[in-house]
């Protein structure tokens, strides 16, 4: 759910940008079937959740819910830390915000009629709603988080998160913080998205 998290961390292209937002909507899909440039983005999405996942920071972000809310907290902590980025952006990356979100806007428009349907509906969404600057205020982002607790088919207590959220901002923002450069710097050493590649294209 980190959007864009991930889609500022793709390369600039609009492939890189397409399949770096594919991995959260490929089940299903032999990644080898895809165009080199959007495999390997996929495989840079899945890269970047591996060292997520295994972060102290997230665990201890984590840690801070409650028990009943702790089931979804790899959820809330993806969207919220969207938020972070959005907000933390200048002193975290040299790109003017509005330009990028406008420049990924106009790729993943462009390329929405060849998208999973689930991913198009995200897309068209993401776009028309301008969520990028909706995700920048706090009281959207506990919005998002309802509706997300609404699709949940079972009984939960999911919804209402953002009141824990709040409780806890200072030092969920404190372990962002600490984590973004070093997934910023992990991303760098990995090098061009191609290379992951069991073998790269012939490009001559």
């Amino acid at each position: 759910m980190n959007f864009f998290a991930h889609l500022a961390l793709a390369e600039q292209s609009a492939k890189s940008r397409y399949g770096n937002l594919l991995g959260d909507f490929c089940h299903g899909i032999e990644l080898q079937t895809l165009p080199p440039a959007i495999h390997a983005a996929v495989l840079r999405h899945r890269a970047v959740d591996r060292f997520t996942d295994s972060a102290a920071e997230i665990s201890q972000a984590k840690a801070l819910f409650s028990p009943e809310r702790r089931r979804f907290a790899p959820v809330i902590i993806d969207v919220l830390f969207d938020h972070f980025l959005l907000r933390n952006w200048a002193s975290l990356d040299q790109r003017d915000l509005s330009q990028l979100c406008q420049q990924i806007y106009q790729q993943l428009w462009q390329q929405r009629a060849d998208m999973p349907p689930a991913m198009a509906a995200t897309v068209s969404s993401l776009v028309r709603e301008d969520w990028f600057a909706s995700y920048q205020q706090l009281d959207n982002i506990g919005f998002a988080l309802d509706k997300i607790a609404n699709r949940i088919r079972f009984q939960n207590s999911f919804a209402g998160s953002i009141s824990e959220i709040r409780l806890h901002r200072t030092e969920l923002e404190a372990l962002f913080l600490q984590f973004y450069p070093r997934l910023q710097n992990y991303v760098t050493q990995l090098g061009p998205e191609l290379d992951a590649l069991p073998t790269k294209p012939d490009t001559h």
